[in-house]
């Protein structure tokens, strides 16, 4: 029966006009996604990666990002939510990943320039002045560093799991360790400093006021945000080699294991990213044989849930013509609705969400499989990566999600996979 549906897709794919059409095969269109992430979602200026492309003209791409001036009376609201710049740090967090992955694969050396990019953007996003551990979410690519004051764990956790696998690679230069080994030292100290009861353990934004939304709470959290915290202090521990990061490292993972253990398969596929990106670290890390057995289980528990995350993508996926695929994001200035979240007024994207969500999903899918020791899981999800991967128009794709899936590909990669050719 799985055969059968696997051709049927294939013929489906031959149909013009039905489902994704006649595309590349898998490697090629892997090269056509990475160029097309770096061409057309990533801006020089701030050597980060955005949302969402509003426009398939050369050099119109990002014309929707907010101004300056927008940015520095943090409209339409302090976590720039809706305009684009949103999620950077996550993304660019997860290229770095992916270059890591690649240059391990293929030792090009030029992908060394582009981590030494990447690097910049982060660096320029969370050594701010009068912010010491701030992270921006982004930066406004009109002046290079204004930037909305509410950041979030979610965007810590990238910039912080991208970084300590770029430092732990043969790939940065002294002077980069350096760079790392202080953002890292920055954020611990942030976490040292706010992350208290007094503060009902926030970060804080970048004014030291609390955030509305939760979304900068580091401890009492749900049990998927659990391990976030030891993840961040075992990281600064790891490249600096300080006992007090070392310590705080085992007062909070132990607990957060234990709490990570309640997670459910209810949860949207960035959960499970950043779950994997908690666990991969302190797993790395812990030399607690019970801890690493648990965290080894966690590991391939999520994977199983993002496994079934990735077939109920794709399904949808493949009732969508081209046509629907390609749909442009909008420019947010102009959407009809708006919602209300404590305060912060955020553009409603419309049906175009729907479809910007489920590009993502099923790359951020994918990675999770690919982030855990399980070759049954690893075959399971290669014919659905294949599936998508093989069949997408990239050159013709507006949702950041192109990235996760770049990031699957060379994770699988990394595992050995053959993607040369279809398994069947």
């Amino acid at each position: 029966m799985k055969k059968l549906r696997f051709y049927l897709i294939l013929i489906l794919f031959a149909i013009p006009n039905i489902a994704f059409g006649q595309q590349p095969g898998i490697e090629e269109n892997a090269e056509i996604a990475w160029n097309v992430s770096w061409t057309k979602f990533y801006h020089p200026s701030t050597n980060l990666f955005y949302d969402y492309i509003s426009s398939y003209e050369k050099g119109e791409e990002l014309s929707h990002l907010p101004s300056v001036q927008e940015v520095n009376r943090q409209y339409p609201n302090p976590c720039g939510y809706g305009t684009g710049m949103e999620d950077c740090m996550i993304l660019t967090g997860t290229m770095l990943d992916a270059l890591v992955d690649r240059y391990k694969i293929t030792a090009d050396e030029k992908l060394k320039e582009y981590a030494s990019a990447v690097l910049r953007g982060i660096a320029k996003s969370s050594l701010i002045e009068n912010a010491p551990g701030f992270v921006a979410r982004g930066l406004c690519v009109e002046d290079g560093k204004s930037f909305y004051i509410n950041s979030s764990r979610d965007q810590y956790t990238h910039c912080v799991y991208g970084l300590w696998k770029y430092y732990k690679s043969s790939m940065p230069s002294d002077g980069a360790k350096d760079t790392i080994r202080l953002i890292l030292s920055n954020i611990a100290n942030r976490m040292i400093q706010n992350v208290t009861p007094e503060h009902n353990y926030d970060f804080l934004r970048m004014d030291n006021k609390p955030c509305p939304l939760g979304i900068c709470k580091m401890w009492n959290v749900q049990s998927h945000e659990a391990a976030r915290l030891p993840m961040f202090y075992a990281a600064a521990w790891d490249v600096t080699g300080k006992k007090a990061y070392y310590e705080l490292y085992r007062k909070y993972v132990y607990d957060a294991v234990v709490q990570s253990e309640a997670i459910e398969k209810n949860h949207s596929a960035y959960v499970f990213v950043q779950m994997l990106y908690s666990f991969d670290l302190l797993f790395s890390l812990e030399t607690d044989s019970d801890l690493q057995k648990r965290l080894c289980s966690l590991k391939e528990r999520v994977g199983k849930m993002a496994l079934e995350r990735s077939k109920e993508s794709l399904d949808k996926l493949i009732k969508l013509n081209r046509e629907q695929l390609a749909v442009l994001g909008p420019d947010w200035r102009n959407v009809e609705v708006w919602d209300m979240q404590k305060g912060y007024k955020i553009p409603r994207w419309g049906e175009y969400r729907k479809i910007w969500e489920l590009i993502r999903e099923i790359g951020e899918s994918s990675l999770v499989v690919y982030m855990q020791d399980n070759e049954k899981l690893h075959e399971e999800e290669f014919k659905i990566l294949n599936e998508y991967l093989s069949a997408i128009d990239y050159t013709r794709i507006s949702s950041c999600g192109i990235i996760f899936h770049v990031a699957s590909y060379w994770k699988a990669k990394k595992f050995g996979i053959n993607t040369e050719s279809v398994p069947l």
